[in-house]
């Protein structure tokens, strides 16, 4: 098993590329089923996830070339149906594919999602939108049977709470569907934009209607695609508090700073001294740390995949701050390893009080999670001595080259078998 030796604490100093999204790669890697043609995909993260997708693409019949985060997708001879436990239960986004794969054969068995264990994240938001189109299902030691007997039909659907994935799933599954689908009180995440970009790019059919309302005419054909997927929102975001918690000075280059308003503005107010530039955001770490009270939301609330992060930072904070964690019921799982490292952080079900004024001690750590994994890294980047992050697999499902960029910019920092 692999581990992480972190060695603070040093400011951290120079430029930092943020790589490609990969919640935004994910849809749009199951939405690539809908074609029959190639598609072309640029600025993939090489994480984890992207590669567990890829094998799940592969098993239902995509030829794929992946190489220097370029992707390229053929479904000339895509037939299969069957995504298999073994390669969805790491990731909740195996349950993705269940929407096109719906939507190009009428039929689908896909076992039920895995991931982090922040949380319940039923599918059933999913399964009952799905059914509005017309597909029958049955759950059955632990997959999911579909069938769509007549083809998906277009419905007006609205969705009982705001749902990324629901979201994802509908519009993919409703581009094949005949006549017009209305989706209504969608989530509007980035992640969720860029997926519909790429379905118009590819050929299909959709419009914003509103705010949370998107009007999508069913098509039964699409292009050859070449198209380049956007910056990855939270890993940018964890740099910029890993420079305001070790009073550091980092350029992040290669993001849209308009897409991350909230989060920049969270750290100005928390004291980081931020200039914005066309595709750079240059933050410079305040010694004096101010406390603030968040809640997380979906977009354009504050992420709840930087919740942990900035736990981080208001530990070191002039006073006590309080988080409200309201996307995901099980989202403290780092508290506790926070707290042997010197936090005092309470919890009490959704909400966590933290203590400011914290210097962090060196420890040995394990991780939970993806989120909560980084977030060892940026405590133990602040504390004095050598600090060991055991189970950090949950790390690279989502952060590409994490230690190497943070070595580059002044960490010390290493792998270990």
């Amino acid at each position: 098993m692999q581990k992480l030796e972190v060695f603070g604490a040093n400011k951290l100093k120079g430029e930092i590329i943020i790589s490609g999204s990969k919640n935004a790669s994910l849809p749009i890697l199951a939405a690539t089923l809908l074609s029959d043609k190639k598609v072309y995909l640029n600025n993939l993260p090489k994480v984890k996830d992207i590669e567990t997708m890829i094998n799940l693409l592969q098993s239902l019949g995509s030829k794929t070339k992946f190489n220097k985060n370029k992707l390229i997708i053929n479904n000339f001879k895509q037939n299969k149906k069957f995504a298999s436990y073994s390669l969805v239960k790491t990731m909740r986004a195996g349950i993705l594919v269940l929407g096109p794969l719906l939507a190009k054969f009428g039929s689908a068995k896909v076992s039920l999602p895995g991931g982090c264990a922040i949380g319940t994240r039923p599918v059933d938001i999913h399964l009952k939108a799905l059914s509005k189109l017309g597909v029958k299902y049955k759950i059955i030691q632990g997959y999911v049977h579909a069938q769509a007997p007549k083809g998906l039909i277009g419905s007006k659907i609205r969705f009982p709470k705001i749902s990324v994935g629901a979201t994802e799933n509908l519009i993919i599954a409703a581009c094949f569907a005949k006549g017009t689908t209305i989706l209504n009180n969608c989530a509007i995440e980035p992640e969720i934009k860029d997926l519909v970009n790429f379905l118009i790019k590819m050929g299909c059919d959709l419009k914003w209607t509103a705010k949370r309302s998107i009007k999508i005419i069913g098509v039964n054909k699409v292009n050859d695609t070449i198209y380049s997927v956007m910056f990855d929102r939270i890993e940018a975001g964890t740099y910029l508090v890993a420079a305001a918690v070790t009073e550091g000075n980092l350029k992040i280059k290669n993001v849209l700073p308009n897409i991350i308003k909230t989060e920049i503005n969270t750290l100005k107010k928390i004291g980081a001294r931020i200039k914005i530039k066309k595709n750079e955001i240059h933050i410079i770490g305040n010694k004096k740390i101010k406390s603030i009270n968040i809640k997380t939301a979906p977009y354009p609330g504050f992420p709840t995949d930087l919740q942990a992060q900035i736990m981080v930072l208001l530990c070191k904070a002039n006073k006590k701050s309080l988080i409200k964690e309201d996307i995901f019921e099980n989202r403290f799982m780092h508290v506790a390893e926070l707290n042997r490292m010197g936090a005092q952080i309470s919890t009490n079900g959704n909400k966590a009080l933290v203590e400011g004024k914290i210097n962090f001690a060196a420890a040995e750590l394990m991780a939970t999670d993806l989120r909560a994994s980084v977030s060892l890294i940026l405590a133990a980047l602040t504390a004095k001595g050598k600090s060991v992050i055991n189970r950090i697999y949950h790390l690279d499902r989502g952060y590409e080259n994490i230690e190497k960029k943070l070595k580059k910019v002044g960490a010390k920092i290493r792998r270990i078998n």
